[in-house]
């Protein structure tokens, strides 16, 4: 028995050194490791995270956080991660941002960081729980992240999207003029991943008159883009709408309000002169209206000036005259049709009437044109006394050549003929004298009282006096030689000519009750109102 237990002691006593040498040594023996000690990939603890709770702090609503979250590996070998799950709370929205620690396994003792963005999407506490795969001895790791999502203005109770709408309310206000009105909504894409946006479309009743436009497909991260809405109100009243927007992110959805208010003004009658629009000419005249005045028994003219007030050409593609037959007449100078103004310039407009009837005249212009509104109406107004016959007026001959064919007689328009080539040849051998302007004013109120082949007597401001064929006289400061003319007196200077007609109602043919009966006295006398007889 005793030399049995020497015998162990022996043994023991050559097992110290081994025991003291190396911790190799256990390795040999899985009988001494330490309890707890074994893995089945070999390391103590495997990866924790260094802090398992982590206070995210305050988010604002729509606003974005990145939370850091930190792993130590605490085993004797590397440990490789694997997936990365988040659990957000409802009012947030989170995903990783940055991820260091799957690119390589995670040497023993090392740390590895993984950056959580957290997007605030309603006011109150929010909870991020992080869950993570790993090759360690507990094969899964998890962190907790905490915080608050803070209201901004009034969005205490408003649910903000991945897809961020500027503004997120569109208020068009109170309209009353009949015109479309757009605001415009920018899109941007909120979180670090990219959004594909798979509709925009608006929700409202078919008679809002609310519309879209847009082309937005992708949204990178940080990318915006721009949708266009559009009222057209259709009817009286107030309009209601929704922009909705449909995306791949978390949310799914973003939405914007829309409101407006329609009130038309009642309707008035239509101003003279419109209001100026960009781009356009405007033409404005100098009168609002041709107002004669009463108490007329002579020719009259007004002359107004049109003006173009826009910032673009204007051209005048017509004037003319409402009504006919009532002793209006515009002239063929000036402001005429296919004439082009230029912003701020002018032309004139002459209009003259010879009452033809005793009473009112009641007329109007029509200046159409390619300018805001294209059309102007000047009223003609007016009251005559007396009238003025049109077989006695002044007419100026274009062309000294051309037959007279304003009066529209045949045998008047052959003799004019005979009587025109002559004097435009006589006219060719010397210089003519300069044009005059207005030639025909310079002849008003002059009317041919005795008309004779070789000689006639013309009445006017200045009293009578008597003229010869062939011979010169001077009437209004202007020199001019006479032409007796089967139809009255023709007046030249130079290219100027100007037709003095005779009434032929007047003359012994056509006797009337203002005649005298002294007429037939004899040979070389003249009457009042007739022919010079025995001529």
């Amino acid at each position: 028995m005793r030399s049995h237990f020497v015998f162990v002691l022996l043994i023991l006593f050559m097992m110290i050194p081994l025991l003291a040498g190396s911790r190799d040594v256990f390795a040999q023996y899985p009988g001494f490791d330490a309890p707890g000690g074994r893995t089945s990939a070999g390391s103590a603890a495997g990866l924790i995270p260094v802090n398992p709770t982590i206070d995210g702090g305050a988010v604002s609503t729509g606003g974005t956080a990145q939370v850091v979250v930190l792993f130590r590996n605490e085993g004797g070998q590397p440990v490789q991660t694997g997936k990365i799950n988040l659990y957000p709370s409802s009012n947030v929205s989170a995903e990783v941002s940055l991820d260091q620690c799957s690119p390589q396994p995670l040497e023993p003792g090392a740390e590895c960081a993984l950056a959580i963005s957290v997007k605030g999407l309603q006011a109150g506490p929010w909870r991020v729980e992080l869950l993570m795969l790993h090759s360690g001895r507990t094969r899964l790791v998890t962190a907790t992240l905490t915080g608050n999502v803070d209201a901004s203005g009034d969005s205490s109770n408003r649910l903000s999207s991945d897809i961020e709408t500027i503004p997120n309310e569109i208020d068009f206000g109170s309209l009353s003029a009949g015109q479309t009105m757009v605001e415009p909504v920018i899109l941007r894409n909120t979180t670090s991943n990219t959004i594909k946006i798979s509709d925009i479309s608006i929700d409202a009743n078919g008679q809002s008159g609310l519309s879209v436009k847009a082309d937005c497909k992708e949204l990178a991260a940080g990318e915006a883009c721009i949708a266009t809405v559009s009222w057209a109100p259709r009817l009286k009243g107030p309009s209601t709408g929704v922009l909705v927007v449909k995306h791949s992110g978390p949310t799914g959805v973003a939405s914007v309000t829309m409101t407006g208010d329609y009130e038309p003004e009642n309707v008035e009658k239509a101003q003279l002169f419109p209001d100026a629009v960009p781009g356009k000419g405007l033409i404005v005249s100098s009168q609002e209206e041709f107002d004669f005045g009463s108490n007329v028994e002579t020719a009259s003219t007004i002359t107004v000036s049109l003006v173009n007030t826009g910032d673009s050409p204007v051209t005048l593609n017509d004037i003319k005259l409402s009504g006919t037959n009532n002793g209006l007449s515009l002239s063929s100078q000036g402001c005429v049709a296919g004439l082009v103004l230029q912003p701020i310039e002018a032309c004139p407009l002459t209009l003259t009437w010879s009452p033809t009837r005793i009473g009112n005249v009641l007329d109007d212009i029509q200046i159409l044109h390619d300018g805001a509104r294209g059309v102007l109406v000047l009223p003609v107004r007016g009251t005559s006394t007396g009238t003025v016959s049109q077989n006695q007026k002044a007419i100026v001959l274009s062309d000294a050549s051309a037959p007279t064919a304003v009066i529209g007689q045949d045998d008047v328009m052959g003799a004019q003929k005979g009587q025109n080539k002559s004097a435009n040849k006589a006219s060719q051998k010397s210089p003519a004298p300069s044009k005059v302007a207005n030639a025909s004013s310079l002849l008003d109120g002059l009317r041919i009282t005795s008309f004779a082949r070789t000689r006639a007597i013309i009445n006017g401001p200045g009293g009578s006096r008597l003229v010869f064929n062939g011979q010169k006289v001077m009437l209004g400061g202007v020199t001019w030689d006479v032409k007796i003319q089967p139809n009255g007196i023709e007046f030249g200077n130079g290219s100027d000519h100007v037709l003095l007609l005779f009434d032929r109602s007047l003359s012994s043919i056509n006797p009337t009750g203002a005649q005298s009966g002294n007429n037939a006295a004899g040979a070389g006398t003249t009457s009042a109102s007739g022919t010079i007889q025995g001529q």
